[in-house]
């Protein structure tokens, strides 16, 4: 027989990547971390880990382990609550993979909030510009702007959103107005790197106006976000990111997009409690400030 606590060593380097970062979550000596995983390895005559120069990476056998470990972790945190232990604290770190714009303009502003619920719980907010994989568990948690089809993930719709299109008034100053779409096409833009679009749903310059002057391209949405704050030209833009800036709204009720968010989870997941606070949270805070996704009590369809 292993010691059951070695499978909390063994999940804290999963977790951390070095020794010596889950030996300081767990407050022992980085040389405690390397034999209790040796002794977990003799016991169940299986090797866990490659070292390589970036850390310590999963082979197969403990990757396999990974989903049996999370399940013995969660189950222990049920038995201190059966048995009168209220004060059991979910810990553990977690990575969420989100679109750019709303990981640094709608989630991070708002992360002291999940702190103050579960200060045991260290969250990994990947924002970008491409996906993480649920299937391949390069996340944890990820928010997408579609439904995944494939691979063993659990998903549901998270909410809806809408985008307009947005400019300075040092850029309004002294231009021609803006009274229809067709007049846009007077107008400089600013949009994404055709080439670099991660996602068909992103494609919304093109609804609005068709072989439009793009002035400035990037790949990022805060990027154009800031391009447009500066007076560069009129950008298509979350409202979540607008809400406080100076930048106005043009032509709003024509230019009006709706877009989803997804949120998914590997379906091994489901039943790890740290992943289901955080993906509960992200739901509730979604649906306690839906005015900012969708301004002006636009309903979710």
């Amino acid at each position: 027989m292993y010691d059951w606590n070695d499978l909390r060593f063994f999940l804290e380097v999963v977790r951390r990547g070095k020794l010596t970062s889950a030996a300081t979550a767990l407050d022992v000596n980085h040389t405690t971390v390397a034999r209790r995983i040796e002794a977990l390895e003799q016991r169940l005559g299986a090797h866990l880990f490659n070292k390589t120069p970036g850390g310590y990476m999963l082979t197969a056998a403990g990757a396999q382990l990974v989903h049996m470990a999370e399940d013995v972790e969660s189950r222990c945190v049920h038995i201190a609550n059966a048995v009168g232990r209220q004060d059991a604290v979910l810990r553990g770190s977690i990575r969420v993979g989100v679109p750019e714009g709303f990981g640094s303009r709608f989630l991070a502003p708002r992360m002291a909030q999940f702190y103050a619920l579960y200060p045991g719980i260290d969250v990994e907010l990947v924002a970008g510009t491409q996906f993480l994989s649920i299937s391949k568990r390069e996340a944890d948690l990820a928010i997408t702007l579609s439904r995944p089809r494939v691979g063993r993930v659990v998903a549901g719709k998270l909410s809806d959103y809408m985008l307009h299109l947005y400019g300075s008034a040092a850029y309004l100053k002294g231009k021609a107005p803006v009274k229809t779409v067709d007049d846009l096409r007077h107008h400089a833009l600013i949009g994404y790197v055709d080439d670099l679009i991660y996602a068909p749903q992103l494609r919304y310059l093109d609804e609005v106006v068709p072989r439009a002057r793009v002035k400035f391209r990037s790949s990022s949405i805060n990027a154009q976000f800031a391009a447009a704050d500066a007076g560069l030209g009129l950008s298509v833009l979350p409202a979540f990111m607008t809400e406080g800036t100076r930048l106005k709204s043009i032509l709003e009720n024509e230019i009006a997009i709706r877009r989803s968010f997804w949120i998914s989870m590997h379906e091994d997941f489901t039943h790890v409690d740290r992943v289901t606070a955080v993906r509960d949270w992200i739901r509730k805070v979604v649906t306690e400030e839906q005015h900012v996704l969708l301004p002006r009590n636009a309903k979710a369809e």
